[in-house]
């Protein structure tokens, strides 16, 4: 049986996900999207609920469709998964889900033929893929000796619910972006805790302007584009100071210590050699890109990471990596999709159907 055939496979309905979508269908391009979530929203669906859109870090509006009017206390994750999904329903994206993506190969020896999508619903042949698959499935965990003998409770940023959970306990926070921060500013309000990062923070007083965040933007862009693995945005253009930190900071909550040597079964043993007791730790240590699935194209090179050439795959041109590396951002994610589809419109075979759609 043939497997159904596309001009490109969406994998991933988040931000990206969708931007590429808009971008393709405007294009008039045969696609299909497919997503592992139960419903729309991406990573979205999965945010603590004390995160509220008052809160949450530089959200910009899908392609096409301005995003509606925000209640900054609504929770993230209701807000944004609402939005995506009327924003599906208004194209008429038809994302299917859920469908696991398991693999993606070369159906044979030609580097201009087409590539294979093995997923949890079929098989899909296309001419070109976009992946957007984020991060938020990869948590990071660090390894430190002795970490399997602790006996209190371990959990990354990607589980946690609410600091309810931790009232009457000391809470270690590992991490040094925005979620470690937020975090130890939520969860100090009901119980003691410590701050710990591999280095020190670097503060800002201000808003990035435009220069600031396309210089930013350039220095993982970089990364990528030698093969290394991407670093996030945030870690190159550091932390805002907002009222709400600054309180946090005021009670002590953000007093950094250098990270611990070793996890021990009731607490860590810090850096000058003494004893921390503790009940929780939470890893606040970010995630890595979801690209499993991309393992049969052998897309890694020896530094660990994918060479790039803005959003496609230097040495894979049929493959885009949307959400990746500069394009982490919800505004990178946006140009990303939009560059994405420039590019696969080059791709040999690649025909415009005639029923381009104007979104303006």
């Amino acid at each position: 049986m043939n497997s159904p055939r596309a001009d490109v496979v969406v994998i991933g309905a988040g931000q990206a996900g969708l931007s590429a979508a808009f971008h393709l269908q405007r294009r008039g391009l045969d696609f299909v999207v497919l997503d592992a979530e139960e419903g729309p929203g991406g990573a979205w669906r999965h945010r603590w609920k004390s995160l509220r859109m008052a809160t949450v870090n530089g959200i910009s509006d899908l392609p096409g469709i301005a995003k509606p009017a925000v209640d900054p206390r609504e929770p993230s994750s209701e807000f944004l998964t609402r939005y995506f999904r009327e924003y599906e329903q208004e194209l008429g994206l038809s994302v299917r889900r859920p469908v696991q993506v398991r693999s993606v190969s070369r159906e044979d020896g030609n580097p201009a033929g087409r590539l294979l999508v093995s997923t949890s619903a079929g098989d899909w042949s296309a001419a070109a893929v976009i992946n957007a698959t984020g991060t938020w499935t990869r948590p990071f965990w660090p390894i430190y000796p002795g970490q399997s003998t602790f006996r209190g409770r371990q959990l990354h940023v990607a589980d946690y619910v609410s600091a309810d959970e931790f009232v009457g306990k000391h809470v270690i926070v590992v991490g040094g972006g925005i979620s470690a921060v937020g975090l130890l500013d939520e969860i100090s309000l009901v119980t003691t805790t410590s701050w710990f990062t591999r280095r020190e923070p670097v503060w800002r007083d201000a808003e990035f302007d435009a220069k600031a965040g396309h210089d930013a933007v350039a220095l993982v862009e970089e990364r990528v584009r030698q093969g290394l693995p991407p670093q996030s945005v945030v870690s190159v253009t550091g932390l805002i100071w907002t009222p709400s930190l600054r309180a946090a900071a005021a009670r002590g909550a953000l007093n950094r210590q250098p990270m611990f040597t070793a996890i021990e079964p009731d607490g860590v043993r810090l850096a000058d050699g003494s004893h921390l007791a503790a009940d929780v730790i939470l890893w606040a240590t970010g995630f890595r890109a979801e690209l499993e699935h991309l393992a049969p194209l052998h897309l890694r090179g020896p530094g660990g990471g994918i060479v790039m050439d803005g959003t496609q795959v230097a040495g894979e041109p049929r493959v885009h990596l949307v959400g990746y590396g500069p394009s982490s951002s919800t505004i990178g994610a946006n140009r990303a999709g939009r560059a994405a589809v420039a590019a696969i419109l080059k791709l040999p075979g690649i025909r415009p159907t005639d029923g381009t759609v104007n979104w303006g």
